[in-house]
């Protein structure tokens, strides 16, 4: 395998920037450390001699490698991760843990049996990594593996494509998104300054119709572009959830609580009652694989007015609909058993499944598969339970399959990841390139 020795360092390093967004938050970026991130990243770039690199006023870092002499005309490929993290459990202050050989035992991450563990007995992934290097949080934040352990695989191969230019290949685009965890769908992506980067080397896919606005596409020369978002080992993954997100607002009818008999419509036990009847065997919790789900994610207010949220996810586009449908009946059904309240219900698409365009491109997939195969990884695909910055590219005409990137439990305090499927990631990117230079 290549060396890549420069990969823990800069991941160590990356995590430790605190870059939780903040879905809260309309403007992009929606936190600063995701500024410093960006900051970083555009430097250690330039220094490696890649003049052509930008930050936007948007916190977009991209970057081109440039072709090989004679390899102008190649198609050109991008590679993307994102800065942010999520914001489910702390990010900030984050202290890895750096496990060299593995002993196959628990790990107790704050010292206390009673707070997060991580233990092999029940995660049989764990369980398999006995003599390996891992590296996992304190225990009080997350590890941001999602999405450093990508950003900084980018880098490390950045890196080692500029000191090995006997790997002959295409324009390389680098980019790194902001909010990725909000679910925006890379608002002022650079499109446009790609692009004019890149230049008229290689013809990328035909343009066409956004499967969210009816825009028309302007993917321009970027042939194919992949994440490196993912899992573990040789998970490649080429569709997504369709995602919705629904704000339904409730409001009620106030009198004087000693005078509320008949009269009071309660907005918290509207929303309340809302909610439960959201079916629980359609939740995140209780369905896997291909099935979908309603998820409520907030909810506040007072006796006058409340605010539910309430994701909607589904590989079926139409069944998403559907489901956003029979908010609105459960909308109606609130209003009756509340005279006087009213529901209202806005609802919002989040991103597409990307599959559509995948499948149309199916080069994409092929050269990924066989790069996998040259570095001897044993491939998956697998649907991804959530999304990817590749769905908003998939609409805009780029068609792009996410990649494995090593990390495991993500959002969580119990986050992890295995340095060995790191480095793999880093060997089949390389080989990407050398099989999209061919």
């Amino acid at each position: 395998m290549e060396d890549f020795r420069s990969l823990i360092p800069r991941f160590l390093r990356y995590v430790r920037i605190w870059t939780t967004s903040d879905r809260h938050v309309e403007e992009t970026p929606s936190s600063p450390g995701q500024w410093e991130l960006a900051k970083l990243l555009a430097g250690e770039l330039r220094a490696l001699g890649l003049t052509e690199t930008k930050i936007t006023d948007h916190c977009y870092v991209i970057s081109l490698i440039p072709p090989s002499p004679g390899h102008e005309a190649k198609s050109a490929i991008g590679f993307l991760a994102h800065l942010d993290t999520a914001q489910d459990v702390s990010g900030k202050d984050v202290r890895p843990v750096v496990v060299e050989n593995y002993d196959g035992g628990k790990i107790v991450l704050t010292g206390d049996e009673n707070g997060p563990v991580l233990d092999p007995e029940g995660d049989s992934d764990l369980a398999a990594q006995k003599g390996k290097t891992i590296i996992h949080t304190d225990g009080t934040t997350l590890l941001g593996a999602d999405d450093k352990a990508g950003i900084a695989e980018i880098m490390t191969v950045a890196e080692y494509l500029t000191a090995h230019p006997e790997i002959k290949h295409g324009p390389v685009v680098i980019i790194f998104s902001p909010d990725e965890e909000t679910g925006k769908g890379l608002p002022d992506f650079p499109l446009e300054t790609i692009c004019a980067m890149v230049g008229p080397a290689g013809a990328g896919p035909s343009g066409g119709t956004s499967a969210a606005a009816g825009e028309t596409s302007a993917s321009g020369n970027l042939a194919a572009c992949y994440t490196l978002d993912g899992g573990a080992l040789g998970e490649l993954e080429a569709e997504c959830f369709n995602a919705l997100v629904s704000k339904v607002l409730f409001t009620g009818k106030v009198i004087h609580l000693g005078q509320a008999r008949g009269g009071l419509a309660n907005a918290c036990l509207m929303a309340a009652a809302f909610a439960v009847m959201l079916p629980r065997s359609e939740s995140p919790e209780a369905t896997d694989g291909y099935y979908g789900y309603y998820c409520p994610t907030e909810i506040s207010g007072g006796l006058e007015k409340a605010e539910l949220e309430v994701y909607i996810r589904d590989f079926d586009v139409n069944r998403a609909m559907e489901r956003a449908a029979a908010l609105e009946v459960f909308a109606r059904a609130v209003e009756a058993q509340f005279p006087g309240g009213k529901v209202t219900v806005d609802t919002k698409v989040q991103y597409r499944n990307m599959k559509e365009r995948i499948d149309q491109h199916p080069e994409v997939l092929a050269k990924l598969e066989e790069a996998a195969r040259r570095t001897g990884v044993a491939v998956t695909l697998k649907p991804i339970r959530g999304g990817t910055d590749g769905s908003r590219l998939a609409e805009l005409g780029i068609p792009t399959p996410n990649i494995f990137a090593g990390g495991r439990n993500f959002h969580a305090l119990t986050e992890w990841a295995l340095v060995s499927d790191m480095e793999a990631a880093c060997a089949l990117v390389t080989e990407l390139v050398r099989v999209w230079g061919e």
